[in-house]
This record gives C-alpha cells, structure tokens and sequence, in this order.
C-alpha cells in the first residue's frame, strides 16, 4: 500500500543512534569556507618569493589561481610549503646576491623607464579589468598597427595587479618579457603592447 514519504521523514526518532544514514551524513559535512585574510596571507607570501626571485611570474600566476579556488587551509599551505622552509640567514644572503647582481639592470631599466610615457594604473575600486587595443569600446584605446583590437587586459587580484595578453598577434612585454598567459606587474614596470610602451605609474 503507498504511503506518503512526509510519514517517513516525519518520524526520525525511530532510527538507532548508530543508524548508517547518520554516520554518512556527518561524513559528508563539508568544512567551513576559507576567509579573505587567510588567502591574502598566502599571496603575500607569495608575492615575495616573486620578489626575491624565487619564483617566476608563470608559477606565481598558477599558484595565485590554486590560492583564490583553494577549500582547504591544507590546499593552501602546500603552496607556500616552500618558500617557508628557507632559514632568515639564508633569505637574507640570498637578498643580498641578487640585489648587487641586478643592479645594473635595474639602473638601466630606471634611466630608460624615466623616457617612457606614463601609464597610470585606475583605482582597485573599478571593479572590472581594464581592457586595452585598438577597439573603440576598450577603457585603454590604443590606436596603433601593431596593437590588436582586443590585445590585453589589466585587472586588480588578491592585492595586486595582473596583465594578461588576450592572444595578441604582436605580444604583451613586462621589463622586456614577453607575456605568456598573465604577468605580475607594479608601479615603475616597462609594459609594451606590440611596439607601444609605457612605464606604470600609481595614482
């Protein structure tokens, strides 16, 4: 004879204590989401290993994407679990090698940045990436042959800025690399799109 299912679900006190079907729903309760302060924690981290040169702008890019869909604090700390291990002697000889080996670069970069155009980075408060090319509806317009139409984007991520290239034909540089897939870029960086280049520059 068909009963309805409200009489099952409405007598729960008849199932043991030990019953499976609680077991596996206590089983499958999912843990509590990750807060904003404890991905920021991880970025920060990892924004300085880019900065000491620890990591290069491709692992830092994928391991930002890992951070931001992160469920776990476990996921999270095995993207850093490297970069923690190093003594504050060793970060601090590292540090100084790296300082004295690049400062002819940097100083070349300096006095060639100074002839640059500037390109202001927009407020974090915009909310959206600001698209860059020769298309008219972009927020940078670019009116140049070898920029494409839709050539890059920037965007504000987890406390920082991110240049992606859009599949330009003529490429995207950061400091005179080229970009593949997306770049961490700052205040004071070379950014070229095709043989367009400018100096980034804070508000």
């Amino acid at each position: 004879m068909w009963r309805p299912i409200s009489r099952f679900l409405d007598t729960p006190a008849a199932l043991p204590d030990n019953h499976p079907v609680t077991s596996s729903f206590e089983f499958n309760t999912f843990p509590a989401r990750l807060s904003d302060a404890e991905r920021d924690r991880v970025l920060k981290v990892l924004r300085d290993g880019v900065a000491v040169g620890r990591l290069s702008h491709d692992t830092f890019v994928r391991r930002m994407e890992l951070a931001l869909a992160a469920r776990r604090p476990d996921e999270l700390a095995a993207l850093t679990a490297d970069l923690r291990t190093e003594s504050r002697l060793a970060r601090l000889v590292f540090g100084t090698v790296e300082a004295v080996s690049g400062f002819s670069v940097r100083l070349r970069r300096a006095w060639q940045a100074e002839r640059l155009p500037k390109l202001q980075l927009p407020h974090p408060s915009l909310g959206h990436p600001l698209r860059i090319g020769r298309d008219p509806a972009s927020g940078l317009r670019l009116n140049h042959e070898t920029v494409s139409r839709v050539h890059a984007e920037l965007r504000h991520q987890g406390g920082m800025w991110v240049l992606r290239d859009l599949g330009s034909t003529n490429g995207t540089t950061v400091n005179g690399r080229r970009v593949v897939g997306a770049a961490v870029v700052r205040e004071g960086d070379q950014v070229g799109f095709g043989r367009m280049t400018f100096r980034l520059s804070a508000g």
